[in-house]
This record gives C-alpha cells, structure tokens and sequence, in this order.
C-alpha cells in the first residue's frame, strides 16, 4: 500500500494507474523553484534544465501506460505566480504527457470550496499536501488506509477528484481562450 511507506517521492514510482493532482492556492512561488519562478518575473528565459527532475518523473510513468493528472482550481485575473505555473510549467510537464485541466472560478461558484490540495493514488490513496501562508511546502499528510475511516470519509478523496474532473476544461481549450 502507497501510503503505509509515508514517502512521497516513492509514490511515484509505485503507483499502478494514475496519479491524480488538485491544487487549489494561488502562490506556491516559495516550493519547488523559487529561482526559475525569479527568473520568469524577470523576462529571463527558462533556466537550462527547467523541470529536468519532474520530466523524468512524469515521463517514466507516462511512457509505461501511467497517467498523471492535474487539476487547479482558479480564478483570473491570474497570479504572477500562476501565469509563470502555467505559462512555463504545464506547458513544459506536458511535453513528457502530463495533463492538466483548468477548474476556472471566475463567473461561479467554486464546487470544491475547502478541499485541500492532495495527490490521489490510483484512486484509493491520498497524500495531503500542506503549504504555510506564503505557499511554501510544510509536508505532506498520509491519509489513514480505507478501512481506517468511516465510510463517508473514506472515498472522499476520490470524489473530489471526480468532482474536479466532470467540472473542469483541458488546459489547452482553458489556455487558447485565457492564456497571458
């Protein structure tokens, strides 16, 4: 079981199926690169290597038959920070075949309120990802195996990556109309 190894970077070499992304902030700008997100402010090209680590990743998973799939919750006008995600990172991560959707707030109500980010595992294991008030990784959380919950509790994870899914648009359709 995914979650029992309490290792993030291990889920992405375990998982079966799909590895399944919702994110939810505005500003993740302290996590991950912050330098290449400085560069991008600047009107600086991307840094040699952008992503290398993650394109590996992705692409490894996708090349056996894996899916990985994301879906952010926005509104616009856009962040800095989300027109540099979007702009340098989702159109970078889906050259190794990630996919991305776009769950845009803008003109209604926002059907995921509350719901923190988290990766879902093959639709049975979720990792809560925790981020402090300036968008910087704090950990992540292993949510407790099925059985351990009650049973309303249990699949929560998976609807709301349904949920996220039948109310969102692919990212390329999302970007061609509202792309910056």
């Amino acid at each position: 079981m995914i979650s029992a190894s309490n290792d993030l970077a291990a889920c992405f070499s375990t998982f079966q199926e799909e590895a399944f992304r919702l994110e939810t902030l505005d500003d993740y700008s302290n996590s991950g690169n912050p330098a290449a997100f400085h560069a991008f402010l600047a009107g600086e090209p991307k840094p040699e290597g952008y992503n290398a680590a993650w394109l590996e990743t992705v692409g490894k998973a996708t090349k056996s038959g894996k899916r990985m799939v994301r879906v952010h919750v926005l509104s616009r006008p856009l962040t800095p920070y989300l027109r540099y995600e979007l702009g340098w990172g989702y159109l970078t991560n889906m050259t190794a075949g990630e996919e991305f959707h776009i769950l845009d707030t803008t003109d209604g109500e926002n059907p995921l309120e509350g719901v923190p980010d988290f990766w879902l595992f093959d639709g049975r294991e979720p990792v809560v990802l925790n981020y402090d008030e300036q968008g910087a990784f704090t950990g992540p959380t292993f949510v407790p195996a099925q059985g351990a919950l009650p049973v309303r509790e249990e699949f929560a994870y998976a609807t709301y990556r349904s949920v996220a899914l039948a109310t969102s648009v692919p990212f390329a359709e999302w970007w061609a109309k509202h792309g910056e």
